[in-house]
Order: structure tokens, then C-alpha cells, then sequence
């Protein structure tokens, strides 16, 4: 006979099971036809569930996708907030370090393509997202990562490795040299890039970044 908490265990693992599997059908729906176009019944098909199962966890197609972009640009945050912080910790060589970096950042690209394509869409579909959908997302995704860099950046600044009074402007430069064109060609993260044409694309921005940022 199952222990009461073994027995309450297995319809949470089933709840927890189906969440899952609706957030990650509806990350791939939003991202691959829009906001306007996707419907509750496409994403229940998706994850093998019912309409009713959909509503059973979701107050609707807005809440749906508030939690699938919250969820998704947390976690991309979180990991570039990382690497951000693990390539420019020390800074023993800037230009190294940057370059490690935009690599690393590329890879996060591609690692979270899903991610990635949902963000051009709402960028692409702006006046068809809710206002407070594209506001949570710009500041739990994009803006998180860029304050990461902007942090890294002022203490690059307060050691006499960078020239800048204006670290955020100084980590919005980075990330439009660096990443711009990688972004660009490789359509959101998916479209592979080598590893060849990654390095020189990063390695451009770099130093056209240092050019305009290296103490004279």
C-alpha cells in the first residue's frame, strides 16, 4: 500500500508534467506563428492536452504567453548573466576576454533558439502583443543582461581598462558590435553559424568596440 505522501506525490509530478509540456509547446507556437495567430486549441494539440487542461493552468491565451515569456527570458538572462560575469571577472587580457565573451554569448543564442525567435516576434508583432507583455519581457530578458554588462563594463571603467561615463551606453555599444551581425545572419540563433564565422564577427565588433572605448 503507497504512504499518503507518495500517493500525493504522484498527481503534483502529473500537474507539474503537464505545465511543463504546455509551456514548452506554447513557447514553439509563439514563436513560430506570433501572438495573434496562435490559439489555445493549436497549443493544446501540441502538448497532447485538452482545452480544458490548458485553462485548468492558464487564465487564457495573455496569461499563457506572460508566464512562457517570463520563464524564458529568465532563464536566457540568468545564463548570460553568468558568462558575463565569468569572462569579465578578472580582465587579465580585454580584448581576449571580450572576444570570449561574444563567443559565448553567440553559443547562449543558439542554446536558447526558441527563446531567441519568440523575441524577434514580439519585436516583429509590437502593436499586436499586450504593452504589459512586451514590458515584462524587455525587463526580465533584454534589460537584465544588458545591466549585467553595464555593471561589468563601470568596473572596467573604474580600473582605467575602459574610457566610458556612461556605462549603459557603453554595454548597448557592445552588444550591437559584437552580437549585430552574428544576430543578423544567423536569424535569431536559427540559422548555425561555424565556429570560423563566429570568431571573426566577434573578433571585428571587439575591436571596432575598443577603438571607440581603450583609454587614449
Amino acid at each position: 500500500m503507497l504512504r499518503q505522501d507518495a500517493a500525493d506525490e504522484r498527481p503534483r509530478r502529473g500537474l507539474a508534467a503537464k505545465h511543463a509540456a504546455i509551456t514548452h509547446a506554447a513557447r514553439r507556437i509563439f514563436g513560430r506563428d506570433g501572438y495573434a495567430a496562435t490559439s489555445i486549441d493549436t497549443v493544446a494539440a501540441e502538448a497532447g492536452v485538452s482545452k480544458r487542461t490548458v485553462y485548468n493552468h492558464f487564465a487564457g491565451k495573455e496569461d499563457l504567453f506572460t508566464s512562457v515569456v517570463q520563464e524564458s527570458a529568465r532563464l536566457c538572462a540568468e545564463a548570460l548573466s553568468e558568462i558575463i560575469e565569468r569572462c569579465l571577472d578578472d580582465a587579465a587580457d580585454l580584448e581576449a576576454d571580450l572576444i570570449a565573451l561574444g563567443r559565448a554569448w553567440a553559443g547562449v543564442q543558439a542554446d536558447y533558439a526558441d527563446h531567441f525567435t519568440l523575441s524577434q516576434r514580439i519585436s516583429a508583432e509590437g502593436a499586436h502583443v499586450p504593452a504589459a507583455v512586451r514590458d515584462s519581457w524587455h525587463e526580465t530578458g533584454p534589460q537584465r543582461a544588458q545591466n549585467a554588462l553595464a555593471l561589468r563594463m563601470r568596473l572596467l571603467a573604474e580600473r582605467g581598462l575602459l574610457s566610458t561615463d556612461d556605462a549603459a551606453l557603453s554595454a548597448n555599444h557592445y552588444i550591437w558590435l559584437v552580437l549585430g551581425e552574428i544576430t543578423a545572419r544567423s536569424h535569431y540563433g536559427t540559422r548555425p553559424l561555424s565556429d570560423t564565422e563566429v570568431t571573426a564577427m566577434v573578433t571585428a565588433g571587439v575591436r571596432a568596440f575598443l577603438y571607440g572605448y581603450l583609454p587614449r
